[in-house]
């Protein structure tokens, strides 16, 4: 308890920040983009080093989009318990759709998070793009031609 007591002391009224990480000489510019920084006595105010591009500001396509991949990450969750309960044709293709987009989606984020340079990132996102759509044809194709998702899942729990 003394322990939690001291470090307390250390970290201050500010949210529990620690100390090292309030000063901007110490604080590194990763951490300094995240935290908000508070005007302390005797020191100049800070600025923010915003690490990704702000081309997307105030678009409400950027809002409609993250709303999106919300409603689409809602959906598995419901689709996936009820594609078990009620395993069908229309369960099969819903799963296909959500899963390819929510994985599309996904990859996409790391690419841009990850892969810098605009050449090289156009070049990764066709190939996401092109991945999500092989990926999409192949469930498509398993769920006409074979048993479909639901019933592959079922055989490969009851082995």
């Amino acid at each position: 308890m003394a322990s939690l007591w001291r470090l307390s002391v250390l970290c201050g009224a500010q949210g529990g920040r620690a100390l090292c990480l309030r000063f901007p000489a110490v604080r590194p510019a990763y951490v300094s983009a995240f935290l908000q920084d508070q005007p302390t006595p005797g020191q100049c105010r800070t600025q923010h080093i915003h690490l990704s591009p702000n081309h997307h500001a105030g678009s409400k396509a950027a809002s409609l989009h993250w709303t999106g991949e919300r409603v689409v990450s809602v959906l598995l969750l419901g689709l996936i318990p009820a594609a078990y309960l009620n395993p069908s044709s229309a369960m099969d293709y819903s799963l296909a759709a959500a899963l390819t987009l929510h994985s599309h989606w996904g990859l996409g984020q790391v690419v841009t998070d990850y892969v810098h340079g605009d050449a090289l990132q156009k070049t990764a996102k066709a190939g996401v793009l092109a991945l999500s759509a092989l990926t999409f044809a192949g469930l498509c194709y398993f769920n006409y031609h074979d048993v479909g998702i639901c019933k592959a899942v079922a055989m490969l729990r009851k082995l």
